[in-house]
């Protein structure tokens, strides 16, 4: 190091020339050097001051900004943090046609136990069976004490069950936040939409994942966090859908049947604007699947899409459909009605008497079995079976269930000559009513085949044509007449026009054959039957009219007098309003003075 000398020599030779002390001179040098060291050092102390009190400033503030907004927040169990991806629990809210809710998110809790947390297990364990009633007291206990260190207890919490455990004040006793599937409507629609389950699950959020109806066929769709804000808008139509079921409901327990489904669907666009199926269930507690017996026996069957029945004479109106479109016959063709027809060891003959000779429409209207099956044999198995294929009724339908992709129709293994005879009349050939709805449609709304829907706005391009618009404009008169004069006298509404064919078939025998009275009654109608907007169907099974002297099976005395009451309930609904039907008289009678 060098040493700055502090007698600056100039300056010491002119003092010493003066006569002056040169020892003064260094002392004032060296206490203006000390000055200027102190005001240094004096700057740095108060710039790290400054800095410090900044620091100290900024960390207050962020305390207290914490501290606010802890203070504005719901108050939650402390927890770790825990590594992992994190769970998906966006999905999208579901409506009708008019926008109104059917299925939503709520936000709840689950409730854990961190056993090793625990002060008092067993008074815990004993508060928790007295709030929750369906647990075991000794249980709990018995598995709070286990070498068990994590145990879910509830999966989903009310805000009072969640209040009466906080009250506990068991530490080992954490509540989660996640959101759960909810239905403010309760079992409406209860099929169409199906449910959901807890998918991926954690302490602080849970995967709602659908497992039937729509919730299922649409899971990627709802469960799409950028389509989460954007509801999923179904064709149904929540009033209507409760009028159908409430009416449905009434007329099965009138009726003492053992099932029943109702569809109605738009004749031109097939969008289904009701779907019911009876017995249903309440998907905000939906049940568990039947481990034994038949599938029809559980709630949880959807008698409309995955239900396969023979739907009786229903059918007919098929075989009228392609003979007149073959030019094979003409509304007045007559046709030899005597029977019964025998068939080897098989014969085929009509459930009341009839005349021997009837017209073609007659043959729809009073609904011969064997003036069907003479129309049959004129168009032939083969004929026939491509005709019903092009209808649908050889596959499953596309709509957004995925119940209907099981259920698949049952056709003759070989679709011989007496087999065409009896499909003709609705028998060897099980299909859902869906499936009839489906086809119905097609036959009067001028015959385009249309594609069945629940998915609101969607732009579903025009089948193919099935039948010739004057075809269909016969088959909508035929069907007008069952109901003026025919089978399905029960099922006129005034204003509506309604037009329809009945079926009632015998149940098959789980041991081969048909059960001796057990009956399935099909009401496939059509209103205003001469420009139908609308095709209900109603099926019942196995029901019984019990008002007269005698038990009526038939769909006359039992679908019938049901699809009717559906009709006049939801026409005013659906925006139909009553109007004299063309052609007919209108009730006034002019005179002259």
């Amino acid at each position: 190091m060098t040493r700055v000398p502090l007698r600056p020599l100039a300056r010491i030779l002119e003092a010493r020339a003066k006569g002056e002390n040169p020892d003064l001179i260094e002392a004032e040098n060296l206490r203006q050097r000390h000055e200027e060291m102190a005001d240094r050092t004096r700057a740095r102390a108060e710039g790290r001051l400054l800095v410090i009190a900044v620091l100290f400033l900024c960390a207050f503030a962020a305390v207290g900004v914490r501290m606010g907004v802890i203070s504005a927040s719901e108050p939650v169990e402390p927890r770790a943090a825990t590594a992992g991806a994190p769970i998906a629990t966006a999905r999208a809210d579901i409506v009708d046609r008019q926008g109104r809710l059917l299925a939503t998110n709520l936000v709840t809790h689950s409730l854990y136990a961190q056993t090793r947390d625990m002060v008092d297990p067993a008074r815990a364990a004993r508060e928790l069976a007295m709030i929750f009633p369906d647990l075991d007291a000794q249980e709990l206990h018995a598995d709070f004490t286990s070498n068990r260190k994590f145990l879910w207890i509830r999966k989903t919490l009310s805000p009072e069950q969640q209040q009466a455990v906080f009250d506990i004040g068991e530490p080992g006793l954490l509540f989660g936040p996640r959101e759960m599937r909810l239905y403010p409507n309760g079992a409406v629609a209860a099929h169409v939409l199906g449910g959901t389950r807890f998918g991926d699950e954690g302490v602080n959020a849970a995967q709602v994942v659908g497992v039937a109806g729509v919730e299922m066929a649409f899971e990627e769709r709802l469960s799409d966090p950028g389509q989460s804000d954007a509801p999923l808008a179904l064709t149904i139509d929540l009033t209507v859908q409760a009028a159908v079921e409430r009416v449905l409901a009434g007329g099965m327990q009138i009726m003492n049947a053992q099932g029943a489904a109702a569809i109605l669907m738009d004749a031109q666009t097939g969008e289904i604007v009701a779907l019911a199926s009876l017995p249903d269930f309440d998907p905000n507690n939906r049940p568990s699947p039947l481990t034994k017996g038949q599938p029809a026996d559980s709630p949880l069957f959807n008698r409309a899409v995955q239900g396969v029945y023979e739907l009786g004479s229903t059918f007919k109106i098929f075989a009228a459909a392609q003979a007149l479109e073959l030019g094979l016959v003409n509304p007045n063709t007559l046709i030899d009605t005597k029977g019964p027809i025998h068939w080897g060891r098989f014969r085929i003959r009509d459930m009341h008497r009839m005349d021997p000779i009837m017209t073609m429409t007659d043959v729809i209207v009073e609904s011969s079995n064997v003036g069907t099956a003479r129309v049959a044999q004129m168009i032939g198995a083969d004929r026939q079976k491509a005709f019903l294929t092009r209808l649908g009724f050889t596959e499953t339908l596309p709509v957004e269930l995925v119940e209907a992709r099981r259920a698949k129709p049952l056709v003759p293994e070989r679709w011989s000559e007496l087999s065409a005879m009896t499909v003709s009349y609705g028998h060897g050939l099980s299909v859902s009513p869906l499936h009839l709805a489906s086809a119905y449609a097609a036959m009067v709304n001028g015959g385009i085949k249309v594609t069945p829907t629940l998915q609101r706005g969607t732009d579903v391009a025009p089948g193919p044509r099935v039948i010739s618009p004057e075809t269909s404009a016969i088959l909508r008169k035929m069907l007008r007449q069952v109901v003026v004069r025919g089978t399905a006298s029960y099922g006129e509404v005034a204003g509506y026009a309604v037009g329809g064919k009945t079926g009632s078939a015998d149940k098959p025998s789980a041991t081969g054959g048909y059960e001796d009275d057990s009956v399935i009654a099909t009401f496939a109608s059509i209103f205003p039957a001469h420009d139908p907007k609308y095709v209900l169907v109603v099926t019942l099974d196995d029901g019984v009219d019990t008002s007269g002297p005698e038990p009526r099976r038939t769909a006359g005395y039992t679908a019938v007098p049901i699809g009717a009451e559906m009709i006049r309930r939801v026409a005013p609904l659906l925006g139909l309003k009553p109007e004299i039907e063309p052609g007919s008289a209108p009730g006034v009678t002019l005179t002259s003075n």
